[in-house]
C-alpha cells in the first residue's frame, strides 16, 4: 500500500515566528541621533542605553547607595590649584559645607594681598542628586583659568526630597552671604556669578555682581507642569519640552519628577504665584547684572532662551550660547566632547572680561 500523503496548509508549513526587536529602555528616540554629536551617541549607548534613570529608582533606595544608580563618565581633570579647604556655613536648621578653591597668594602694586573676585557655583541636579564631586574639576579650571583674580567657592546646599522648597534656595542664598560677611575673605570685595534667582536677591539687596553665569538653567517650572507634577504637553508654552520629550540624559519624565521632589504633590497653592520657583516669573528685570546663558540644542531645558529674552528686554547686557548637537549634561562631558571644551574657554574668557571692567586705579578705590 503506498503512503499517503497529508498536504495540510502550505502557509502553516512556511510559517517563521517573527522576529521582534523593541528598542532598550531609555535609548535615544531614532529620529534625534543624527541631530546629536555622534561622540555623545556611542558613549551614551555604551553606557546608558538599558540602564534605569537615576528619578526610575525610589529615593529611599537611591540615598542608600548611590553608586548602585549612577553613571559618571566624560569628565575633563582639572588642572592642580594652590589650595583647596572647606568650612561649614551655617544655615536656618543646620550647617551646609563650602568647598574653597584659591589660587596662590598676590600681592598687589602696593605690598597689599590682591583683591580677588569670586564665583560662587551651585551644582545641578534638579534639586535632588548632585553633590560636591559634581563641579570639584570645573571649579579648579575656574581659578586656574583666572590666573590668580579669583576664589571659587562650591556650594552643598540641601535636597529635596528631605527638604523641599525653598529650603535648597534659602541655603544658596545664605552661602552667598556667607561668602561676603561671613569668611576670611569678606574684605576683599567679593564679587559672584550664579544662578537667576540670586541675581534677582542681590539687585534688591544693593549687592553689586559683576555676572551672573546661568548654564542649561531652569527659568520655569509653573508652566510646564501640572501641579500633581505631570508633564503638560498641551499647556506647555515652549516647543523645545515638546520637541525633547523623550530626549537623554533630560527627559519631560525625568524634569516632572523633580517637580515632585522639590515642591511636593499637589504644588501648593501658595506657590502658585512664587517667582523663587520661576524666575521667568519675576515682577522685575531690570537692573540685573550681566548675563551669559548656555544652552544645549538637545535639552528641554533649552527654554532657558526664553529667560536671556526677557532679560535683554529689561536692557540686561545678555550673551546667549547654544551648544549645538550637545544634550543637557554637555558641560560635564568637557572630556569626550568639544561643546564642554567650548563652554569652559566661553566660560573663563566671559568672567575675564567682566574682571577686567572692575579694575579702578588705587588711588579712587573708597
Amino acid at each position: 500500500m503506498a503512503p499517503q500523503t497529508v498536504a495540510g496548509d502550505c502557509a502553516l508549513q512556511k510559517f517563521q515566528p517573527p522576529t521582534i526587536v523593541q528598542p532598550l529602555h531609555n535609548s535615544i528616540p531614532p529620529e534625534l541621533i543624527p541631530r546629536y554629536d555622534p561622540i555623545y551617541v556611542a558613549y551614551y549607548n555604551t553606557f546608558n542605553v538599558g540602564r534605569r534613570h537615576t528619578h526610575e529608582v525610589l529615593i529611599e533606595e537611591f540615598r542608600k547607595n548611590p553608586a548602585r544608580y549612577t553613571i559618571s563618565y566624560g569628565r575633563a581633570p582639572g588642572p592642580d590649584i594652590f589650595r583647596i579647604t572647606e568650612q561649614k556655613c551655617p544655615v536656618d536648621g543646620g550647617e551646609i559645607t563650602i568647598r574653597i578653591f584659591e589660587p596662590a597668594p598676590q600681592l598687589d602694586t602696593q605690598g597689599q594681598p590682591k583683591r580677588r573676585a569670586a564665583y560662587v557655583n551651585f551644582h545641578g541636579g534638579g534639586w535632588v542628586f548632585g553633590g560636591l564631586a559634581y563641579d570639584h574639576d570645573f571649579c579648579k579650571r575656574v581659578v586656574h583659568g583666572l590666573d590668580g583674580d579669583l576664589v571659587a567657592f562650591d556650594v552643598d546646599y540641601r535636597l529635596a526630597p528631605e527638604h523641599k522648597y525653598p529650603i535648597p534656595v534659602n541655603d544658596c542664598w545664605t552661602a552667598f552671604n556667607w561668602t561676603q560677611i561671613g569668611s576670611q575673605w569678606a574684605a576683599r570685595r567679593l564679587e559672584a556669578s550664579f544662578q537667576a534667582v540670586i541675581s534677582h536677591l542681590c539687585r534688591d539687596a544693593n549687592i553689586p555682581l559683576r555676572l551672573q553665569v546661568l548654564t542649561v538653567p531652569v527659568t520655569d517650572l509653573h508652566s510646564d507642569f501640572t501641579p500633581e507634577g505631570e508633564f503638560d504637553r498641551e499647556g506647555c508654552p515652549y516647543e523645545s519640552y515638546r520637541e525633547m520629550e523623550f530626549a537623554p540624559a533630560l527627559p519631560a519624565a525625568r524634569m516632572a519628577y523633580f517637580h515632585r521632589q522639590f515642591l511636593g504633590v499637589p504644588r501648593p497653592t501658595a506657590f502658585n504665584e512664587d517667582w523663587k520657583i520661576s524666575p521667568i516669573l519675576a515682577p522685575n528685570f531690570q537692573n540685573l547684572a550681566p548675563a551669559l546663558v548656555s544652552t544645549a540644542e538637545l535639552d528641554p531645558l533649552r527654554d532657558g532662551e526664553a529667560y536671556a529674552a526677557k532679560l535683554q528686554a529689561a536692557g540686561v547686557s545678555v550673551e546667549v550660547d547654544q551648544i549645538a548637537g550637545a544634550p543637557h549634561l554637555v558641560v560635564g562631558l568637557d572630556g569626550i566632547l568639544e561643546g564642554g571644551r567650548r563652554y569652559n574657554e566661553k566660560v573663563i574668557a566671559t568672567m575675564k572680561r567682566q574682571l577686567q571692567g572692575m579694575r579702578v586705579p588705587k588711588e579712587i578705590i573708597r
